[in-house]
């Protein structure tokens, strides 16, 4: 009996979900990671089943049915805001708000982010040099303020808000990712693709890109641990979007209304604690990462 030999396309997919299967298995031998990555998935899955959860008609002013500021009850288990609305409900939508703009704004960092360090590790001349001095110079200035200067000339939406968490956060991803250019750049492969008369493209692209992305994935975890905190800053200074509910809104409406000073603890106690949560989730599972892809790390 003969068995037909596998293809270039068939050996590559095998070989690329052992890879997946080991990286898996190292994944799980990290306990913080694990707790790390459930927690996450229960906020995901609020954020997905949100309209499932609550009804969006209890975002509305006009629709509340509460007292203001209205403790725990069986009505409103986690009391109500100054307007009469659900907190619970707020939080339920709110979620989805700070989630997406960390997911959106990371993204968006981590694009820029790794093509300003390929091509600045990867090109040598005038090219590299200039996208390094525009990265160290993004470097010096503090991040906060740009941020809240960016926020402030674009205006208050959530697109806004997201674009400028991501152009504000790029330039640590983009020193990662050129220090790793340039040690993969020195290896012995790239210089046999060299002479079979591979171009610069080619090595870019299948090559050099495919080494950095195990480590442009366990900063994204980390990065996103940042942007959702840059959020709730933001919205919490009053740049955020005033139409939308995120747990940075929540809490600069329970800052402006004196929620602490009345006693009024339900408003402004569980956003904090899910800003703190998903922040945590986040950085266990890049940490986890980090040590997977990382052989380093892994030795340690």
């Amino acid at each position: 009996m003969t068995t037909t030999p596998l293809s270039a396309r068939q050996i590559g997919r095998r070989r690329r979900n052992e890879a997946l299967r080991r990286t898996w298995a190292e994944f799980r031998s990290h306990r913080s990671g694990l707790v790390g990555l459930v927690v996450l998935g229960g906020f995901i899955l609020v954020a997905l089943l949100a309209p499932v959860l609550a009804d969006s008609d209890g975002l509305s002013v006009t629709r509340a049915t509460g007292g203001v500021l209205e403790g725990p009850s069986a009505e409103f288990p986690l009391g109500t805001d100054d307007n009469g609305r659900s907190v619970l409900t707020l939080l339920i939508w709110g979620a989805r708000i700070s989630l997406f703009v960390g997911l959106l704004a990371t993204a968006i960092s981590m694009v820029i982010g790794t093509l300003v360090g390929l091509t600045s590790g990867f090109f040598e001349g005038w090219p590299g040099r200039i996208l390094f001095r525009l990265t160290e110079w993004f470097l010096v200035i503090p991040f906060l303020p740009l941020a809240l200067v960016l926020a402030s000339v674009l205006g208050r939406s959530l697109l806004n808000i997201a674009l400028v968490i991501g152009v504000a956060s790029w330039p640590g991803t983009a020193l990662l990712i050129r220090s790793q250019t340039l040690s993969i750049k020195e290896r012995p492969y790239l210089d046999r693709a060299r002479v079979l008369g591979a171009g610069r493209w080619h090595l870019m692209s299948r090559h050099v890109l495919p080494n950095v992305m195990p480590m442009v994935f366990a900063n994204t975890t980390l990065t996103v641990a940042i942007a959702i905190l840059t959020e709730t800053t933001l919205s919490f200074l009053g740049l955020g979007d005033p139409t939308r509910v995120s747990w940075g809104s929540m809490l600069d409406d329970a800052f402006t209304v004196g929620a602490m000073t009345t006693g009024a603890w339900w408003f402004i106690v569980p956003p904090g604690v899910c800003v703190v949560l998903v922040v945590l989730s986040f950085t266990l599972v890049g940490q986890a990462l980090e040590e997977v892809v990382n052989p380093r790390l892994r030795r340690r």
